[in-house]
């Protein structure tokens, strides 16, 4: 059943596309950084595996909260390794990086979908006309300011 929350069959289901998108965006970044934690080493070694932990149970929140989101708009959410990849506009980290390239690749993951939330915005809030969508990225996007933020530090 299709909720009556203002919103055309068509707007939610506009919706719920960008939203799949950037859960499966969510996702492999979830999984970089849970990798990323599991395989860190060297001098800082229990200080990133910690920033790494903490960042990830963060992810771990957002994507469970996109999620509901898309369930709130009544659509299906999107659950395997296969859909996430095929949805996602962040690449898959196969190697097995060294401390400073793990940090910039989180970093400039986080950056990539900072703007990628940004035209997310746009277009929900321009074309499909559902502000509380557009409320929902623009506070994920902040959250993501945050992290990558965080990480820069570690980068300077």
């Amino acid at each position: 059943m299709l909720p009556k929350i203002g919103l055309t069959e068509s707007q939610l289901n506009k919706a719920a596309t960008i939203l799949t998108t950037v859960l499966a965006d969510e996702m492999l970044l979830y999984i970089k950084t849970r990798k990323y934690h599991w395989n860190v080493s060297g001098e800082s070694f229990m200080e990133l595996h910690q920033l790494f932990e903490a960042q990830y149970t963060e992810l771990e929140k957002l994507i469970d909260e996109v999620a509901e989101r898309i369930n709130k708009l009544g659509s299906q959410t999107i659950g395997s390794m296969q859909e996430f990849i095929a949805q996602t506009r962040l690449k898959e980290d196969v190697k097995y990086p060294a401390q400073k390239a793990m940090l910039k690749n989180l970093l400039d993951d986080h950056e990539a979908l900072i703007v990628y939330l940004r035209k997310d915005v746009d277009v929900v809030t321009e074309k499909i006309k559902d502000v509380v969508t557009a409320d929902f990225l623009t506070g994920l996007m902040e959250k993501h300011e945050t992290i990558a933020w965080k990480l820069r530090r570690y980068l300077k």
